[in-house]
């Protein structure tokens, strides 16, 4: 079963209910994701929704939708805001400067793999060394065994988010793998809890640092932390949080349910019930594209404010050079081989002319949804083609467009005439 069909199965269920309860059908939809996205799971998220009818209006990063909610409220006073997401999987950090209606993403930063799992599986390992010191089973051969194991751990550490220490309940352990002996209760202190977790906890000072580096202010300047994600409970992560900062952290909002009141604030937006409110919204991840040498050209630098169109004008690397290959990437690296590869096109029918003199217009169009299409022209034959995302993950469907009457405009925000070669 691929990601998009677990995800409509989700949204079924969601929209079954919720039309249940408000005693209509619902046919569109507001939906939230980490904001380390790629552009394939944004568009797996509204292919999801197509297979049970929805319409995706607006696709939002959680820790914007946070912001909303938190700042809805405010009226005139302009507040510098960094927004703390993790949750079982992801970690995002966002800065936004709020106020008067508007929301403006100044910078983003995280791991796309760095949650409460994590946390979770350092304690289970520590708990599963004990049971093997213990009693002489290797209980990670027993897949039903580590499956009550990890949900004991993970209640621990929810216990340990409002107590000094938990007691690890073992019982049933004995039902499940025969001829366990010996086998008593493990008491887990928060201060063992950290230690386990010590380099999970440090790693996520890197994504914080980064996004107040990258917002160009001072720690000083930030005004108000909102956490999100029940993983944000741990003592520890708080903790940090206000060393980093250097300030009291004020939890005012609740961080299972402020992404979703966030959402909800959007979709009064879309359906204009909720008036005055400006979302500035920005790209996570540079894209760019494949250049010679194995470089990558970076056409949309990671935190442009989106929507947004960004064209340049590139050229062939060889004589009477009829094809190129339009390599696209995602990433922040130099070398093209440390990027994350989104698909290739294959631009055909250039006419045969001497390296560098045919003009190839190459565009990326980024939406509100951060899903994005790229078009390449011929300027001396008119041709174009487009590439856009699909949902499949390995391919990228490709799509003869008609030339347009009118050429593009020559805006200076726009292009950029000097042509890189390929």
């Amino acid at each position: 079963m691929k990601p998009e069909d677990i995800a409509a199965q989700i949204l079924r269920k969601l929209v079954k209910d919720a039309s249940e309860y408000i005693g209509e059908p619902i046919h569109e939809a507001v939906i939230t994701v980490p904001a380390y996205f790629t552009p394939f799971q944004r568009q797996a998220i509204v292919e999801a929704a197509k297979t049970v009818g929805l319409k995706v209006v607006r696709i939002i990063n959680e820790p914007t939708a946070a912001s909303l909610a938190y700042g809805l409220n405010l009226k005139e006073e302009i507040q510098t805001v960094l927004v703390f997401d993790m949750g079982g999987s992801s970690l995002d950090v966002s800065i936004l400067e709020i106020g008067d209606g508007v929301f403006e993403v100044l910078a983003t930063s995280g791991y796309p793999q760095l949650g409460g799992n994590d946390f979770d599986r350092e304690v289970l390992n520590y708990i599963v060394n004990q049971v093997v010191m213990s009693t002489g089973f290797n209980v990670r051969q027993n897949k039903q065994a580590l499956r009550y194991l990890m949900a004991v751990v993970e209640r621990s550490k929810v216990e340990l988010s409002g107590n000094l220490q938990t007691e690890i309940d073992l019982s049933l352990l004995p039902r499940i793998i025969n001829g366990l002996q010996n086998l008593e209760n493990i008491i887990l202190t928060r201060n063992q809890f950290e230690e386990l977790c010590s380099d999970l906890i440090s790693r996520c000072k890197i994504p914080v640092e980064k996004a107040i580096r990258d917002a160009e202010i001072e720690k000083s300047a930030i005004d108000e932390v909102i956490l999100v994600g029940g993983s944000t409970r741990i003592p520890a992560i708080q903790k940090l949080l206000e060393q980093i900062l250097k300030k009291k952290l004020r939890q005012t909002v609740n961080p299972e349910r402020v992404v979703a009141l966030g959402a909800a604030i959007q979709a009064g937006v879309c359906s204009g019930d909720v008036k005055d409110i400006l979302l500035l919204d920005i790209t996570s991840i540079s894209l760019g594209i494949e250049i010679s040498g194995g470089f990558m050209y970076k056409m949309f630098f990671r935190n442009n404010t989106i929507p947004g169109k960004i064209a340049k004008v590139f050229s062939t690397s060889k004589d009477n050079q009829t094809t190129m290959l339009i390599h696209i990437l995602q990433g922040e690296k130099e070398m093209v081989r440390d990027n994350f590869s989104l698909g290739y096109l294959v631009f055909d029918g250039i006419p045969p002319a001497p390296r560098g003199v045919p003009e190839i217009i190459i565009t990326f169009d980024i939406d509100a949804n951060k899903i994005f299409e790229v078009t390449v022209k011929d300027t001396g034959t008119g041709k174009e083609q487009l590439l856009s995302i699909s949902n499949n993950y390995t391919n990228i469907r490709q799509q003869q467009v008609v030339p347009k009457k009118h050429p593009l405009p020559d805006h200076p925000e726009y292009f950029d005439y000097r042509k890189q070669k390929f």
